[in-house]
């Protein structure tokens, strides 16, 4: 007897599965359902990582897609509110969004001197995290970044380090 297996979506990219999780929360809100929030979210959805606001609205200016900056903000607003999307706040002047089910399986290490920014996946570290209760809270996604010191500026600083001594002398 053959068995049916139903295959599963597991993409957090899905721009259908994460359209309908924010029509549905459009209809909770009794707001509209217009074609500049589809587009806005289906453009998110095929953004590979976190991503400023500049960079969403280019590239639906080279797609052709004509919005205002308003509607862009507007709608990363709804989308947090809808929990879809987290902002992540990685410096006083860097500030990304990324779909919440793609920021909930990585953490950031941002390096305190260049500003480099990788993302970072640790089975152990999620699991933990999924695993830790905290009384009287209910957990719904975690985000972690780390502060440090990248390779490349590792291997810059003794070189500049050796530059300003012979320049001292």
């Amino acid at each position: 007897m053959a068995k049916h297996t139903e295959k599963i979506n597991t993409d957090p990219y899905d721009a259908e599965k994460t359209g309908k999780i924010f029509n549905e929360y459009l209809t909770r809100q009794g707001l509209r359902k217009t074609p500049e929030r589809k587009t806005i979210l289906d453009h998110i959805c095929q953004i590979q990582g976190p991503f400023d606001i500049d960079t969403l609205y280019e590239r639906m200016e080279e797609n052709n897609f004509h919005v205002s900056k308003a509607s862009v903000y507007d709608t990363i607003e709804l989308l947090m509110n809808a929990c879809l999307i987290v902002r992540h706040q990685f410096s006083k002047q860097t500030v990304r969004y990324e779909l919440r089910s793609v920021a909930s399986g990585h953490f950031h290490v941002i390096c305190c001197y260049c500003g480099a920014i990788k993302e970072v996946k640790s089975d152990k570290i999620m699991r933990f995290m999924k695993d830790l209760k905290i009384a009287k809270f209910s957990q719904e996604y975690c985000s972690m970044y780390v502060y440090g010191m990248c390779s490349k500026c590792k291997y810059r600083l003794p070189e500049q380090n050796k530059k300003t001594a012979k320049e001292q002398t």
